[in-house]
C-alpha cells in the first residue's frame, strides 16, 4: 500500500466533501433565517417571504417556549410538595419515634429500679404511651409515600425490633424482683435500642442516649432509624438544589420565549405598517400568556428557596433532638416551647414549605403546554389567513 509523499495534500472522498458543503449550506441557511427573524430590514424583506417565515417560527417557538417552561415549573413544584407532604412529615416521625423510644427506656428503667414495675400500674403510662407514640409514628413514616421498597423493609424491620424490644422490657418487669434476671433483660433490651454503650455523659440525665453506628454494625433500633433519617436528607438535599434537567429547561424556554416576544412584536409593527393593520387580535391573544411568566417564575424560586431552607431545619431534627427536650415539652405544655422540639421544629418546616409558594398558583404550571399549543395555533392560524389573503389580492407585478 503506498503512503501520501511529504508535501502532498490528502484527498478526501467525494463523499465527505460533499456531505460537509450540505452541511455548510444548511448552517448558513439557518443563521440567514435566524438574524432575519430576529431582526428583519423594513425595506429588504418581502411580504411573502416575511409571513412565511413567521408562519413556521412563531409556532414552533411558542410550543418550545411554553412547554420546556411548564415542565420546569412543574418539575420544581412537585418537588416542593414531595418535600412538604413526604419527606419533612417522615422526617419528623423518625425523630419523634427515636426520641420517645428513649422516654419510654427512660421511664421502664425507673420504674424497674425503683420497684414500681410490680403492681397494677406495671411500667407507667409515659413508658406505654411512648411505646405507642414510637410505633404509631413508624407506621405514619411507612405510609408517608417517603421511602423506596428497600427502605420501608428496613423500618419494617424496626418495627419488628420494637416488638422484641418491649418484650425484653416485659420480661425485666417480670422478674423485677431478681436482680440478676431483671438486669439481663434491661441490658438486652437497651442493647436493641443502642448498639454503642450509652454515651457516658447522657447516663447521669433523665434518659438515655447512644451514639448511632453505621455499616454492617448498625444492627440496633436506633442505629436503623438514624439511617433512614441519612438518606432522607441526603434526598432533601438534592431536591433543594436546581437540577441540571431544570436549569436546561429554563434556559431553553427563556431563550425561546425571549425570541417568540420579540417575534410577535415585530410581526405587529410589520403588519402595521405593511397591511395597515392596526392590531391584530390572534396575535396579541398569543401574548397574554407571557404576561404570567413573571409570576410563575417568581413562585418556582419561592418554593426552591424554601426546600433550601428546610435543610437546616431537617438536620437539626436528626441531630439536636433530645429525649430530655421533649420530656420538658410535655410535662409543661404550657411553657414556652424549646426552639429544638420536635413539635417546634415540625412546625417551622410546615410554615417554611407552605409559604414558599404563591398558592393562587397552584395547579397552573400543567397548563402552560396547553397554553403555548393554543398561542401556536392562533399565531400560525392568523398569519396563514393573512398571507393567503395577501396572495389573492396581490396584482401582478407587485412586490410581493
Amino acid at each position: 500500500m503506498s503512503r501520501p509523499r511529504a508535501g502532498s495534500r490528502v484527498q478526501l472522498p467525494a463523499r465527505l466533501t460533499g456531505g460537509a458543503r450540505a452541511v455548510g449550506a444548511v448552517a448558513v441557511q439557518i443563521a440567514r433565517r435566524v438574524g432575519r427573524y430576529v431582526w428583519p430590514s423594513a425595506d429588504g424583506v418581502r411580504n411573502r417571504v416575511f409571513l412565511r417565515d413567521r408562519l413556521v417560527a412563531l409556532p414552533l417557538l411558542a410550543v418550545v417556549g411554553f412547554g420546556a417552561f411548564g415542565w420546569a415549573h412543574t418539575e420544581v413544584r412537585d418537588d416542593s410538595a414531595f418535600v412538604r407532604d413526604r419527606l419533612a412529615p417522615a422526617l419528623v416521625g423518625l425523630a419523634d419515634a427515636r426520641a420517645s423510644l428513649f422516654i419510654a427506656q427512660g421511664a421502664a428503667q425507673e420504674n424497674i429500679g425503683e420497684g414500681r414495675a410490680v403492681g397494677i400500674g406495671g411500667l407507667g403510662d409515659r413508658y406505654r404511651t411512648r411505646v405507642t407514640r414510637a410505633t404509631q409514628s413508624l407506621n405514619q413514616v411507612i405510609s408517608s409515600g417517603a421511602l423506596t421498597v428497600a427502605e420501608e423493609q428496613e423500618l419494617r424491620v424496626v418495627s419488628a425490633l420494637l416488638v422484641g424490644y418491649t418484650g425484653y422490657i416485659g420480661q425485666a418487669q417480670e422478674h423485677a424482683e431478681d436482680q440478676v434476671l431483671r438486669k439481663a433483660a434491661l441490658a438486652y433490651a437497651r442493647s436493641m435500642l443502642c448498639s454503642k454503650p450509652l454515651v457516658p455523659a447522657a447516663d447521669d440525665g433523665r434518659y438515655p442516649s447512644c451514639r448511632a453506628t453505621t455499616g454492617s454494625t448498625a444492627t440496633a433500633i436506633v442505629d436503623r432509624v438514624s439511617g433512614l433519617e441519612r438518606e432522607l436528607r441526603g434526598r432533601l438535599a438534592d431536591r433543594a438544589v436546581w437540577g441540571g434537567r431544570v436549569i436546561a429547561a429554563a434556559v431553553v424556554s427563556g431563550l425561546a420565549l425571549a425570541l417568540f416576544a420579540l417575534g410577535i412584536w415585530r410581526t405587529l409593527d410589520f403588519l402595521r405598517h405593511r397591511f395597515r393593520i392596526r392590531l391584530s387580535v390572534p396575535l396579541a391573544a398569543a401574548a397574554l400568556p407571557l404576561l404570567a411568566l413573571p409570576l410563575l417564575t417568581a413562585d418556582a424560586l419561592l418554593a426552591q428557596r424554601a426546600q433550601h431552607d428546610a435543610l437546616p431545619v431537617a438536620d437539626t431534627l436528626a441531630e439536636r433532638t433530645s429525649p430530655d427536650t421533649e420530656a420538658v415539652a410535655e410535662e409543661h405544655p404550657y411553657a414556652a416551647p424549646d426552639p429544638q422540639a420536635v413539635d417546634v421544629l415540625a412546625d417551622r418546616i410546615d410554615d417554611s414549605l407552605a409559604d414558599g409558594r404563591l398558592a393562587f398558583l397552584d395547579g397552573v404550571g400543567p397548563y402552560l403546554i396547553p397554553a403555548g399549543l393554543a398561542a401556536a395555533g392562533l399565531v400560525g392560524g392568523a398569519l396563514h389567513t393573512y398571507r393567503r389573503e395577501y396572495l389573492v389580492v396581490a396584482r401582478p407585478g407587485a412586490a410581493v
